[in-house]
């Protein structure tokens, strides 16, 4: 999670009570996709080809491999849902708003993982961010977007309220760090963590909203909205600017390669399935199912990654 003392504006107005720890499986989930993730880049894309024995002696290509990898994390997208399911379970409306901006966060990585320093920090003309600019304008929105909806759902106002203020005051932002300052600094490691931090920390505070508190009013765009129009936001703001990265990487003239989109195929995959439990509660046994499946995956592809390099 952010550090305490940065995100104060998101811990003190929300209910501790309600707060939503992310499960422990899903924290190791997480380091094993990652490493698997590693090793689908590793292989050289003139391997894919290369013949790689399955279960049973069965001979498939090693591309296969990559493509298990998003079959199993499908699988248990489906098995984990049907736990829940099976339960009775109802996590509540705020929870399965936040979850989709789950998803939406390991599809960017999907398109940031194979990235280098060069890439991050290249020029596309034009007047066009840079992709370094593009994350710190991202980490600094999911920021923003958690400080001032818990404000906001604090403070109580109804949506046809006559005397609505017209935006969250000013103290509500102080300290918010500069998107085109703190929040873009360092290595594509630490800006890729810091968006973990911020959108898990917003999700822990704000995913056991009642259904009355997201009905609250709030503005965005000028406009007068629902809490929960806000929150519902976070997926399509981490959508829009993953097109914007895309776009600017073919202004770079940068073309993924097939393990790149295999690679991302695997991250987006990977966060459809833990977007089941994002912000839920009680779901460890559902994050167990997911974890099981990051480790099944973890084997498959060190196995192919090793009938590439034959």
């Amino acid at each position: 999670m952010a550090a305490p003392l940065l995100d104060a504006p998101l811990l003190d107005r929300t209910d501790p009570a309600r707060r939503r720890r992310l499960p422990a499986p899903i924290l190791e989930a997480r380091q094993i996709v990652r490493a698997t993730v590693d090793d689908i880049l590793a292989i050289p894309e003139a391997s894919l080809p290369h013949p790689w024995s399955w279960i049973g002696g069965s001979e498939e290509e090693v591309r296969y491999g990559a493509y298990r990898v998003h079959e199993l994390y499908e699988r248990a997208e489906i098995e984990a849902r049907r736990s829940l399911a099976g339960r009775g379970y109802d996590g509540g409306l705020a929870a399965d708003l936040i979850a989709p901006s789950g998803a939406a966060r390991w599809d960017l990585h999907g398109v940031l993982a194979p990235l280098s320093a060069s890439d991050l920090d290249a020029d596309p003309g034009g007047g066009e961010w840079s992709i370094r600019r593009t994350l710190g304008h991202v980490i600094s929105g999911q920021r923003a977007y958690g400080w001032v909806t818990a404000w906001w759902q604090e403070r109580g106002c109804a949506i046809d309220d006559p005397d609505l203020p017209a935006a969250a005051p000013e103290e509500v932002y102080a300290g918010l760090p500069d998107e085109d300052g703190p929040e873009m600094a360092g290595s594509l490691d630490d800006l890729r963590d810091r968006l973990d931090a911020i959108l898990d920390l917003s999700a822990a505070c704000l995913a056991g909203l009642s259904e009355d508190r997201l009905a609250h009013a709030t503005r965005w765009s000028g406009f007068a909205v629902t809490v929960g129009f806000r929150i519902g936001r976070w997926s399509i703001h981490l959508r829009e600017h993953t097109i914007q990265v895309e776009k600017t990487l073919a202004r770079l003239g940068r073309t993924p390669t097939e393990p790149e989109r295999l690679a991302r195929l695997a991250f987006a995959a990977y966060g459809r399935a833990e977007a089941v439990v994002f912000g839920q509660p009680g779901a460890d046994a559902a994050a167990g199912i997911i974890r099981a499946a990051a480790v099944e995956a973890r084997q498959t592809i060190a196995d192919a990654r090793a009938a590439a390099e034959v």
